[in-house]
């Protein structure tokens, strides 16, 4: 297996993990706009993705977006999206997608790496934990909905 920072060669291979990433999240599948957002993603360098192949099978993906903290005045690393296929679950994949967005992370000399994941998702919540992930316990996270306004 090998980890690979995805260019314009791997949108169909990143965006059909894309769609099914968004399909486990309960959205309806649509393989076109998924190309064309990651199209987007990579052309505008807006984000950072990685994946992992093993030969030609595409096995999973992360995408990190970038954001600021004002008061440390530092960059930090939202890790966004992490999906990896059924097929290759409990191979080590989600762990070379971690691996990979923290050395980049550091190297691009960030504060920190943060997340989100769902409440009911606790395979996930306990690799990031041994990854040394921490629930945030002194801020709560809001979200402003804008789709309707």
């Amino acid at each position: 297996m090998e980890v690979v920072r995805a260019k314009s060669e791997h949108i169909t291979d990143v965006a059909n993990l894309f769609d099914q990433y968004r399909m486990f999240y309960k959205q309806e599948s649509n393989l076109n706009g998924a190309i064309d957002f990651i199209t987007e993603r990579i052309k505008t360098q807006d984000s950072v993705i990685f994946l992992v192949k093993e030969e030609d099978q595409s096995m999973g993906f992360t995408q990190l977006y970038p954001s600021f903290s004002s008061v440390s005045m530092k960059k930090l690393w939202i890790l966004n999206d992490l999906y990896v296929t059924e097929t290759a679950r409990k191979k080590g994949v989600a762990q070379l997608l971690l691996d990979a967005a923290k050395k980049f992370a550091i190297v691009s000399k960030a504060k920190a790496l943060d997340l989100q994941t769902a409440i009911d998702n606790k395979s996930a919540q306990a690799l990031y934990e041994k990854n040394g992930y921490q629930v945030d316990k002194e801020f709560l996270s809001y979200s402003l909905n804008l789709e309707n306004q």
